[in-house]
């Protein structure tokens, strides 16, 4: 495996603005962030994406969105709103090779999102 951003953000090589951290998933701040509140959520295992994911992960899979609901309630945008996105691949927009949720809030979306 090649270096991975995300790995090295999990092992403490490389900073990041943590918000959540247990033994499955990590979660910090975006470093270009897309909306008032934008916080990935990654799992400490290496899994590439979503399209990844087996049922041996379901654990790690419902800790990424327990996680994300319990940052959503904690950043104060239940009531308004918000979105959780993975994006898998390429063309879908994404740009680090391990699966990660973006927790978006604190504005209004738009839809179609893409």
């Amino acid at each position: 495996m090649t270096a991975c951003l995300f790995c090295s953000i999990a092992a403490g090589e490389v900073s990041a603005s943590f918000v959540h951290q247990d033994e499955l998933v990590i979660a910090f701040r975006d470093i270009n962030p897309q909306a008032p509140t934008h916080i990935l959520v990654v799992p400490r295992e290496h899994i590439v994406s979503a399209a990844e994911l087996s049922a041996v992960q379901d654990p790690v899979w419902a800790r990424l969105l327990h996680v994300s609901q319990q940052l959503a309630a904690a950043e104060g945008i239940v009531e308004s709103g918000y979105r959780i996105v993975t994006n898998v691949g390429r063309d879908a927009g994404q740009s680090v090779s391990h699966l990660h949720l973006h927790l978006l809030g604190g504005r209004a979306m738009s839809w179609p999102p893409g």
